[in-house]
């Protein structure tokens, strides 16, 4: 029997990957997406709420809502209406969706919300989904690519995407070798009910050992941490108790919303950056944390990946009489539309992790020192916020 054939098949069914098929049906693109693990709505709690929630910006919450896939009204987005960011020194920098003439900052949802509403989104479109399907093997002719499963199947395609994580199979399999670098840091993320209301109000820590802890609104009188602790420090985090972690949390917050209670099980991750030599090669282009890895200090990964899916998601319905949907020019067009914004955060979030993580008191004071300088230039904050929030 012959292969079936697609104009792109997308391997990993994250939220990046997902989008991107959705966002291709749109279109009228063949596309299939395939996964190790079956591509199902989440089974949700409603009393329950997910540790790991995204900051997604408004750019990436128009392009959601463009394809459909933006959670419905149900009480469990927030958005951030202010932020404020504080020095390991004591210096403030504030930023106001009122000041910046935005609704919010960006929008705060659980993975599993965004997930349910992004499969959906699939199931309903002319989509193959090809999971649970583990990957075998992936080869590159010059008009075709060729996706191996370990149960026998094929299917060819004119492009393959990676959106198969920060160590994606696919980007090893198209000969792109990196090794994330790592950071040293392990991200801690947790949900807790706080004593005084929030206000929508995003805060974070510049600590003194080179951590970064994060609290983030949730609806009602509920925030979501990410601390991105020394290795050492987040393994003390994850053994304590809950009324332990959340006497430790409130205490490295300044106990800005007075006493906190766990309301999740926290979970860790372990951080490392990632900068590729391209993020696209041979009938193969990469989208999410198999294109760039990146330290959640200003919560943008999720929202570089949705950026990617509308770029190729762009470039691939704009190609005009190019029937090709792996042909080489349209793979270029995407990787030159996606290295200015993915350089600029890569740099902006690695420099400020790397420059918070110098033990040096004379640092210390200049960093803290530029901080509240920015604080005191409204169109500088400006400049700095544009590229967050689109």
């Amino acid at each position: 029997m012959s292969s079936p054939r697609y104009d792109v098949v997308i391997a990993g069914a994250g939220l990046p990957g997902l989008a991107l098929a959705r966002a291709l049906a749109q279109a009228h693109v063949r596309v299939a997406i395939v996964d190790r693990a079956p591509v199902e709505v989440p089974d949700v709690d409603a009393a329950t709420w997910d540790a790991r929630v995204y900051a997604v910006s408004p750019g990436s919450a128009a392009f959601l809502a463009s394809i459909g896939a933006w959670p419905s009204p149900s009480g469990r987005v927030e958005a951030i209406e202010s932020m404020r960011v504080e020095g390991d020194r004591g210096a403030v920098m504030t930023f106001s969706a009122y000041d910046l003439g935005e609704r919010a900052l960006a929008w705060i949802v659980e993975e599993r919300e965004l997930r349910a509403s992004l499969v959906r989104g699939v199931r309903g479109a002319a989509i193959d989904v090809l999971a649970p399907a583990r990957f075998a093997a992936l080869t590159f002719a010059p008009d075709v690519a060729t996706f191996s499963l370990d149960d026998g199947r094929t299917v060819e395609a004119k492009l393959v995407v990676g959106a198969d994580g920060v160590r994606s199979w696919v980007r090893e399999a198209a000969g792109i070798v990196v090794q994330p670098r790592e950071y040293g840091q392990t991200a801690v993320v947790a949900n807790f009910a706080c004593e005084r209301r929030h206000r929508g109000c995003a805060r974070q820590w510049f600590q003194r050992d080179g951590g970064v802890l994060a609290w983030l609104p949730l609806p009602g009188e509920r925030i979501s941490i990410v601390w991105s602790a020394p290795h050492a420090l987040a393994e003390t985090l994850m053994r304590e108790d809950a009324d332990a972690l959340a006497t430790h949390v409130a205490d490295a917050g300044a106990n800005a919303l007075g006493a906190l209670e766990l309301i999740t099980p926290p979970a860790a991750f372990p951080l490392a950056y990632l900068r590729l030599p391209a993020m696209v090669a041979h009938r193969m282009a990469l989208v999410g944390d198999a294109a760039h890895g990146i330290h959640p200090l200003a919560g943008q990964g999720v929202n570089l990946g949705f950026g990617d899916a509308q770029a190729l998601r762009d470039v691939i319905a704009a190609r005009g009489p190019v029937a090709d949907a792996g042909a080489a020019i349209l793979l270029e067009r995407y990787a030159t539309r996606r290295a200015e914004p993915v350089f600029a955060v890569q740099a902006v979030t690695d420099g400020l992790a790397r420059l918070f993580g110098v033990r040096s008191h004379l640092v210390g004071r200049l960093r803290n020192l530029g901080l509240a300088a920015v604080e005191r230039m409204p169109l500088a904050k400006q400049w700095l916020a544009q590229p967050a929030l689109r």
